[in-house]
């Protein structure tokens, strides 16, 4: 069974914020440039929210308004939902499924350890179970 700290350690932990004053166009700006769907929202050290590319199409192309004027306090989601290195991966997926979000920050105490998306989990369960059968195979085939 993988830990989300194991995801961690294979894509690594750096993390991009943004300011909750800055502009929606600053934050697509710095999500392309990083090639990344999402940027935590950070005040005075402290995680604040979350704000996505999906916060954009659904908050401000749809409703007529302008990146260059929003602000992202102004669309970004305040109540982040977080997980520890020590939560299991399934159980990380099954929040992002209940929840209906595609991240999660990884607190490790008060501490900011890292931020997974749905791909990373995605891909941890599939390398996972090819492990799995590629064992099982071994084992049936008398590899052992």
């Amino acid at each position: 069974m993988k830990y989300v700290k194991e995801i961690l350690e294979e894509k690594g932990s750096e993390i991009w914020s943004i300011s909750p004053k800055d502009t929606m166009f600053d934050a697509l700006k710095m999500m392309a440039e990083k090639k990344i769907g999402a940027l935590l929202v950070e005040e005075d050290g402290r995680i604040v929210g979350i704000v996505s590319e999906r916060d954009y199409a659904r908050k401000v192309i749809l409703k007529g308004k302008s990146s260059k004027e929003i602000s992202v306090s102004e669309i970004m989601t305040p109540d982040v939902i977080c997980v520890s290195p020590e939560t299991k991966v399934e159980e990380a997926m099954a929040i992002m499924i209940d929840k209906k979000v595609r991240h999660l920050p990884v607190m490790d105490e008060e501490k900011l350890a890292g931020l997974i998306s749905i791909g990373d989990v995605v891909k941890a369960i599939i390398d996972e179970k090819d492990y799995v059968i590629v064992e099982l195979t071994r084992y049936i085939s008398g590899g052992y």
